[in-house]
């Protein structure tokens, strides 16, 4: 049984941008849909949204600006969370990638979280 829900996500999108696809679906929950959001936010990805299966699922539409050569890194794991103080983001890549941080206030980039003065969990990194 695959474990680490994030990864699986991040993996079913690098490899539909590798194999040219418009539309990849994932499982749904509210976490990677607030993930996905952030990502269409920030131009990575055209759009997400919820549809009705067998069980519910996130359909995901690619083709942002910036989807060319996407890297997708997991920073946090099931074994070992990283965490950061809002003093300790960086910028990514000269500004080009975002690290997506899980904060008291919700899901928001590194460079939002270090704004508001916001330390949290560093889920991953997109460049």
């Amino acid at each position: 049984m695959y474990t680490d829900t994030i990864a699986d996500l991040l993996t079913r999108i690098r490899n539909a941008i590798q194999a040219r696809q418009e539309i990849t679906k994932a499982p749904y929950s509210r976490f990677k849909h607030d993930i996905c959001n952030l990502l269409v936010k920030k131009n990575f990805l055209k759009g997400v949204k919820k549809i009705k299966e067998d069980h519910d699922m996130l359909e995901i539409e690619l083709g942002g600006e910036r989807e060319f050569r996407l890297t997708f890194k997991r920073v946090s794991k099931s074994g070992q969370r990283i965490y950061f103080k809002a003093k300790e983001f960086k910028n990514i890549k000269n500004g080009l990638g975002i690290q997506v941080v899980s904060t008291s206030q919700g899901l928001m980039t590194g460079m939002e979280a270090k704004k508001q003065n916001l330390g949290g969990e560093v889920i991953c990194e997109i460049y």
